[in-house]
């Protein structure tokens, strides 16, 4: 996996969702999942997370989330390592990637919700 840790040029962990949320409304067949990890209270320790993505809102498959979809599904401090563009509506028995894994960031392009994107 590719880390993407924050820098100067990343949008917040807040924003990024956002405006990925906002893509995926445009995109009713495509689910995103956004892998990472978050800082637990102890140093240097962390918990990985799994995020998805899909016709604008983010619901997190590993932690619970608040039901105030104005809240972010992520800690300031989440960690986005990767993601993956998933073909949408999910079906666990037959999930097919389209594109990924790759910075979250790349999807900040509503193009590369098309799933040519290589991983």
């Amino acid at each position: 996996m590719t880390d993407t840790t924050p820098d100067a040029a990343s949008p917040s962990v807040a924003a990024l969702l956002a405006a990925l949320e906002e893509i995926s409304r445009q995109r009713p067949d495509r689910v995103l999942r956004l892998v990472g990890t978050l800082p637990l209270p102890e140093p240097g320790e962390d918990e990985p997370f799994e995020l998805l993505i899909f016709r604008g809102f983010s619901s997190s498959v590993t932690h619970p989330t608040a039901f105030d979809p104005d809240q972010p599904a992520l800690p300031a401090s989440a960690r986005i390592a990767a993601a993956e563009l998933l073909a949408g509506p999910l079906n666990p028995s037959d999930e097919r990637r389209l594109a990924g894994p790759l910075p979250a960031e790349t999807f900040l392009d509503p193009g590369a919700w098309e799933g040519t994107a290589g991983g």
